[in-house]
């Protein structure tokens, strides 16, 4: 029986990404739909993607599907018959990166509970029942409507190096915080012309659907994220109201959308919007770091973690027997607030 799991070394396969010259697709997509065998599908997935040299990161629920991967461009075509021979996922709209690169090094197909965690318990949720969606020339028309609120669905280290116009970003780390308090902070205004983004689509088109059954009358959703906004208001010529980058979850870690640099060094307070994740592998913190600061720090986020790198390798690895990296995201050393703008208030 053919394995369905990649156990190779993570530095063979690191290794082997950097030396492949072939241009390669990076590209997400997402669908929820009702699945009643997600182990059967997870199976069929990577059995066809492994054929197609596919690498990324794929999560299966019963509530749908979550993909974010890259191949070889000269297999996307083959990709594209793969999928629409499923069945199960018509008409999907596959979000291609603004920015291509190499992006993953490993193919990872897992089954979850769900396809984004939501910490939501309510039986009764549709998640299939999501708010309107909208085009970009739609989203501009609708957010520049001052009675519009605009809700920026992704966590504050996204939000922090880009954003759009008027959007509120709430300060939060994960995406079941933040369902909490949009629910909780636009209680009075369920009757208002709410629009809600993220990446790629996937997180708002969830939430839509929450706030929708929690009596929301006018939710609204940017169709793709913000990956399809960039294409669409290129394509179409339109205002792109995006500033600043994306944030990615993969190698690349940000798209470029604008040159604008709206975060600054979390170490020195300088204008920057680089994220890097603490050298110091038993920390792995996430943080904005200039070029100077990773250099004076050894690329670390602290005086600790700093010692620690400078340490024999051979000491490096006896510590870190058994210690899980710890992980987060750094706030800003010196307090610098983050990007990202109140919420409107009907007027």
């Amino acid at each position: 029986m053919k394995r369905l799991h990649n156990i190779e070394d993570r530095r063979v396969l690191l290794e082997r990404m950097k030396t492949d010259t072939r241009p390669r697709t990076t590209l997400s997509f997402y669908r929820y739909v009702h699945l009643e065998n997600p182990q059967s599908i997870r199976d069929e997935l990577y059995e066809a993607w492994d054929r197609m040299e596919v690498l990324g990161r794929t999560y299966v629920a019963k509530e749908g599907v979550n993909a974010q991967i890259s191949l070889p461009s000269e297999r996307l075509e083959e990709f594209q018959t793969h999928i629409e021979a499923l069945g199960w996922l018509p008409n999907l709209r596959l979000n291609v990166a603004v920015q291509q690169g190499k992006s993953f090094f490993k193919l990872i197909v897992r089954v979850r509970e769900k396809i984004v965690a939501d910490g939501l318990q309510d039986g009764a949720f549709d998640v299939t029942d999501c708010g309107k969606h909208l085009k970009a020339s739609e989203f501009n028309e609708l957010t520049d409507r001052e009675d519009t609120v605009l809700i920026d669905m992704r966590n504050s280290y996204e939000s922090e190096v880009g954003h759009f116009e008027g959007a509120f970003c709430p300060d939060v780390n994960t995406f079941r915080e933040e369902i909490d308090m949009v629910e909780d902070m636009f209680q009075d205004q369920k009757e208002t012309n709410i629009v809600m983004y993220c990446t790629g689509g996937i997180r708002c088109e969830k939430a839509s659907a929450y706030l929708k059954h929690k009596g929301f009358k006018n939710v609204h959703q940017l169709e793709g994220g913000i990956i399809e906004y960039t294409r669409q208001a290129k394509e179409a010529g339109l205002r792109n109201k995006f500033i600043g980058k994306n944030f990615v979850f993969d190698e690349r870690m940000a798209e470029r959308i604008t040159e604008d640099v709206i975060a600054h060094c979390h170490t020195c307070g300088e204008s920057c919007d680089t994220h890097v994740n603490c050298g110091n592998p038993t920390c792995n913190m996430l943080m904005i770091q200039c070029d100077s600061c990773v250099e004076s720090s050894k690329g670390t986020c602290s005086e600790e973690c700093q010692a620690f790198v400078q340490l024999p390798e051979e000491e490096q690895r006896e510590r870190r027997k058994g210690t899980k990296a710890r992980g987060g995201f750094m706030r800003g050393a010196k307090g610098i607030a983050r990007g990202g703008a109140t919420p409107r208030s009907r007027q």
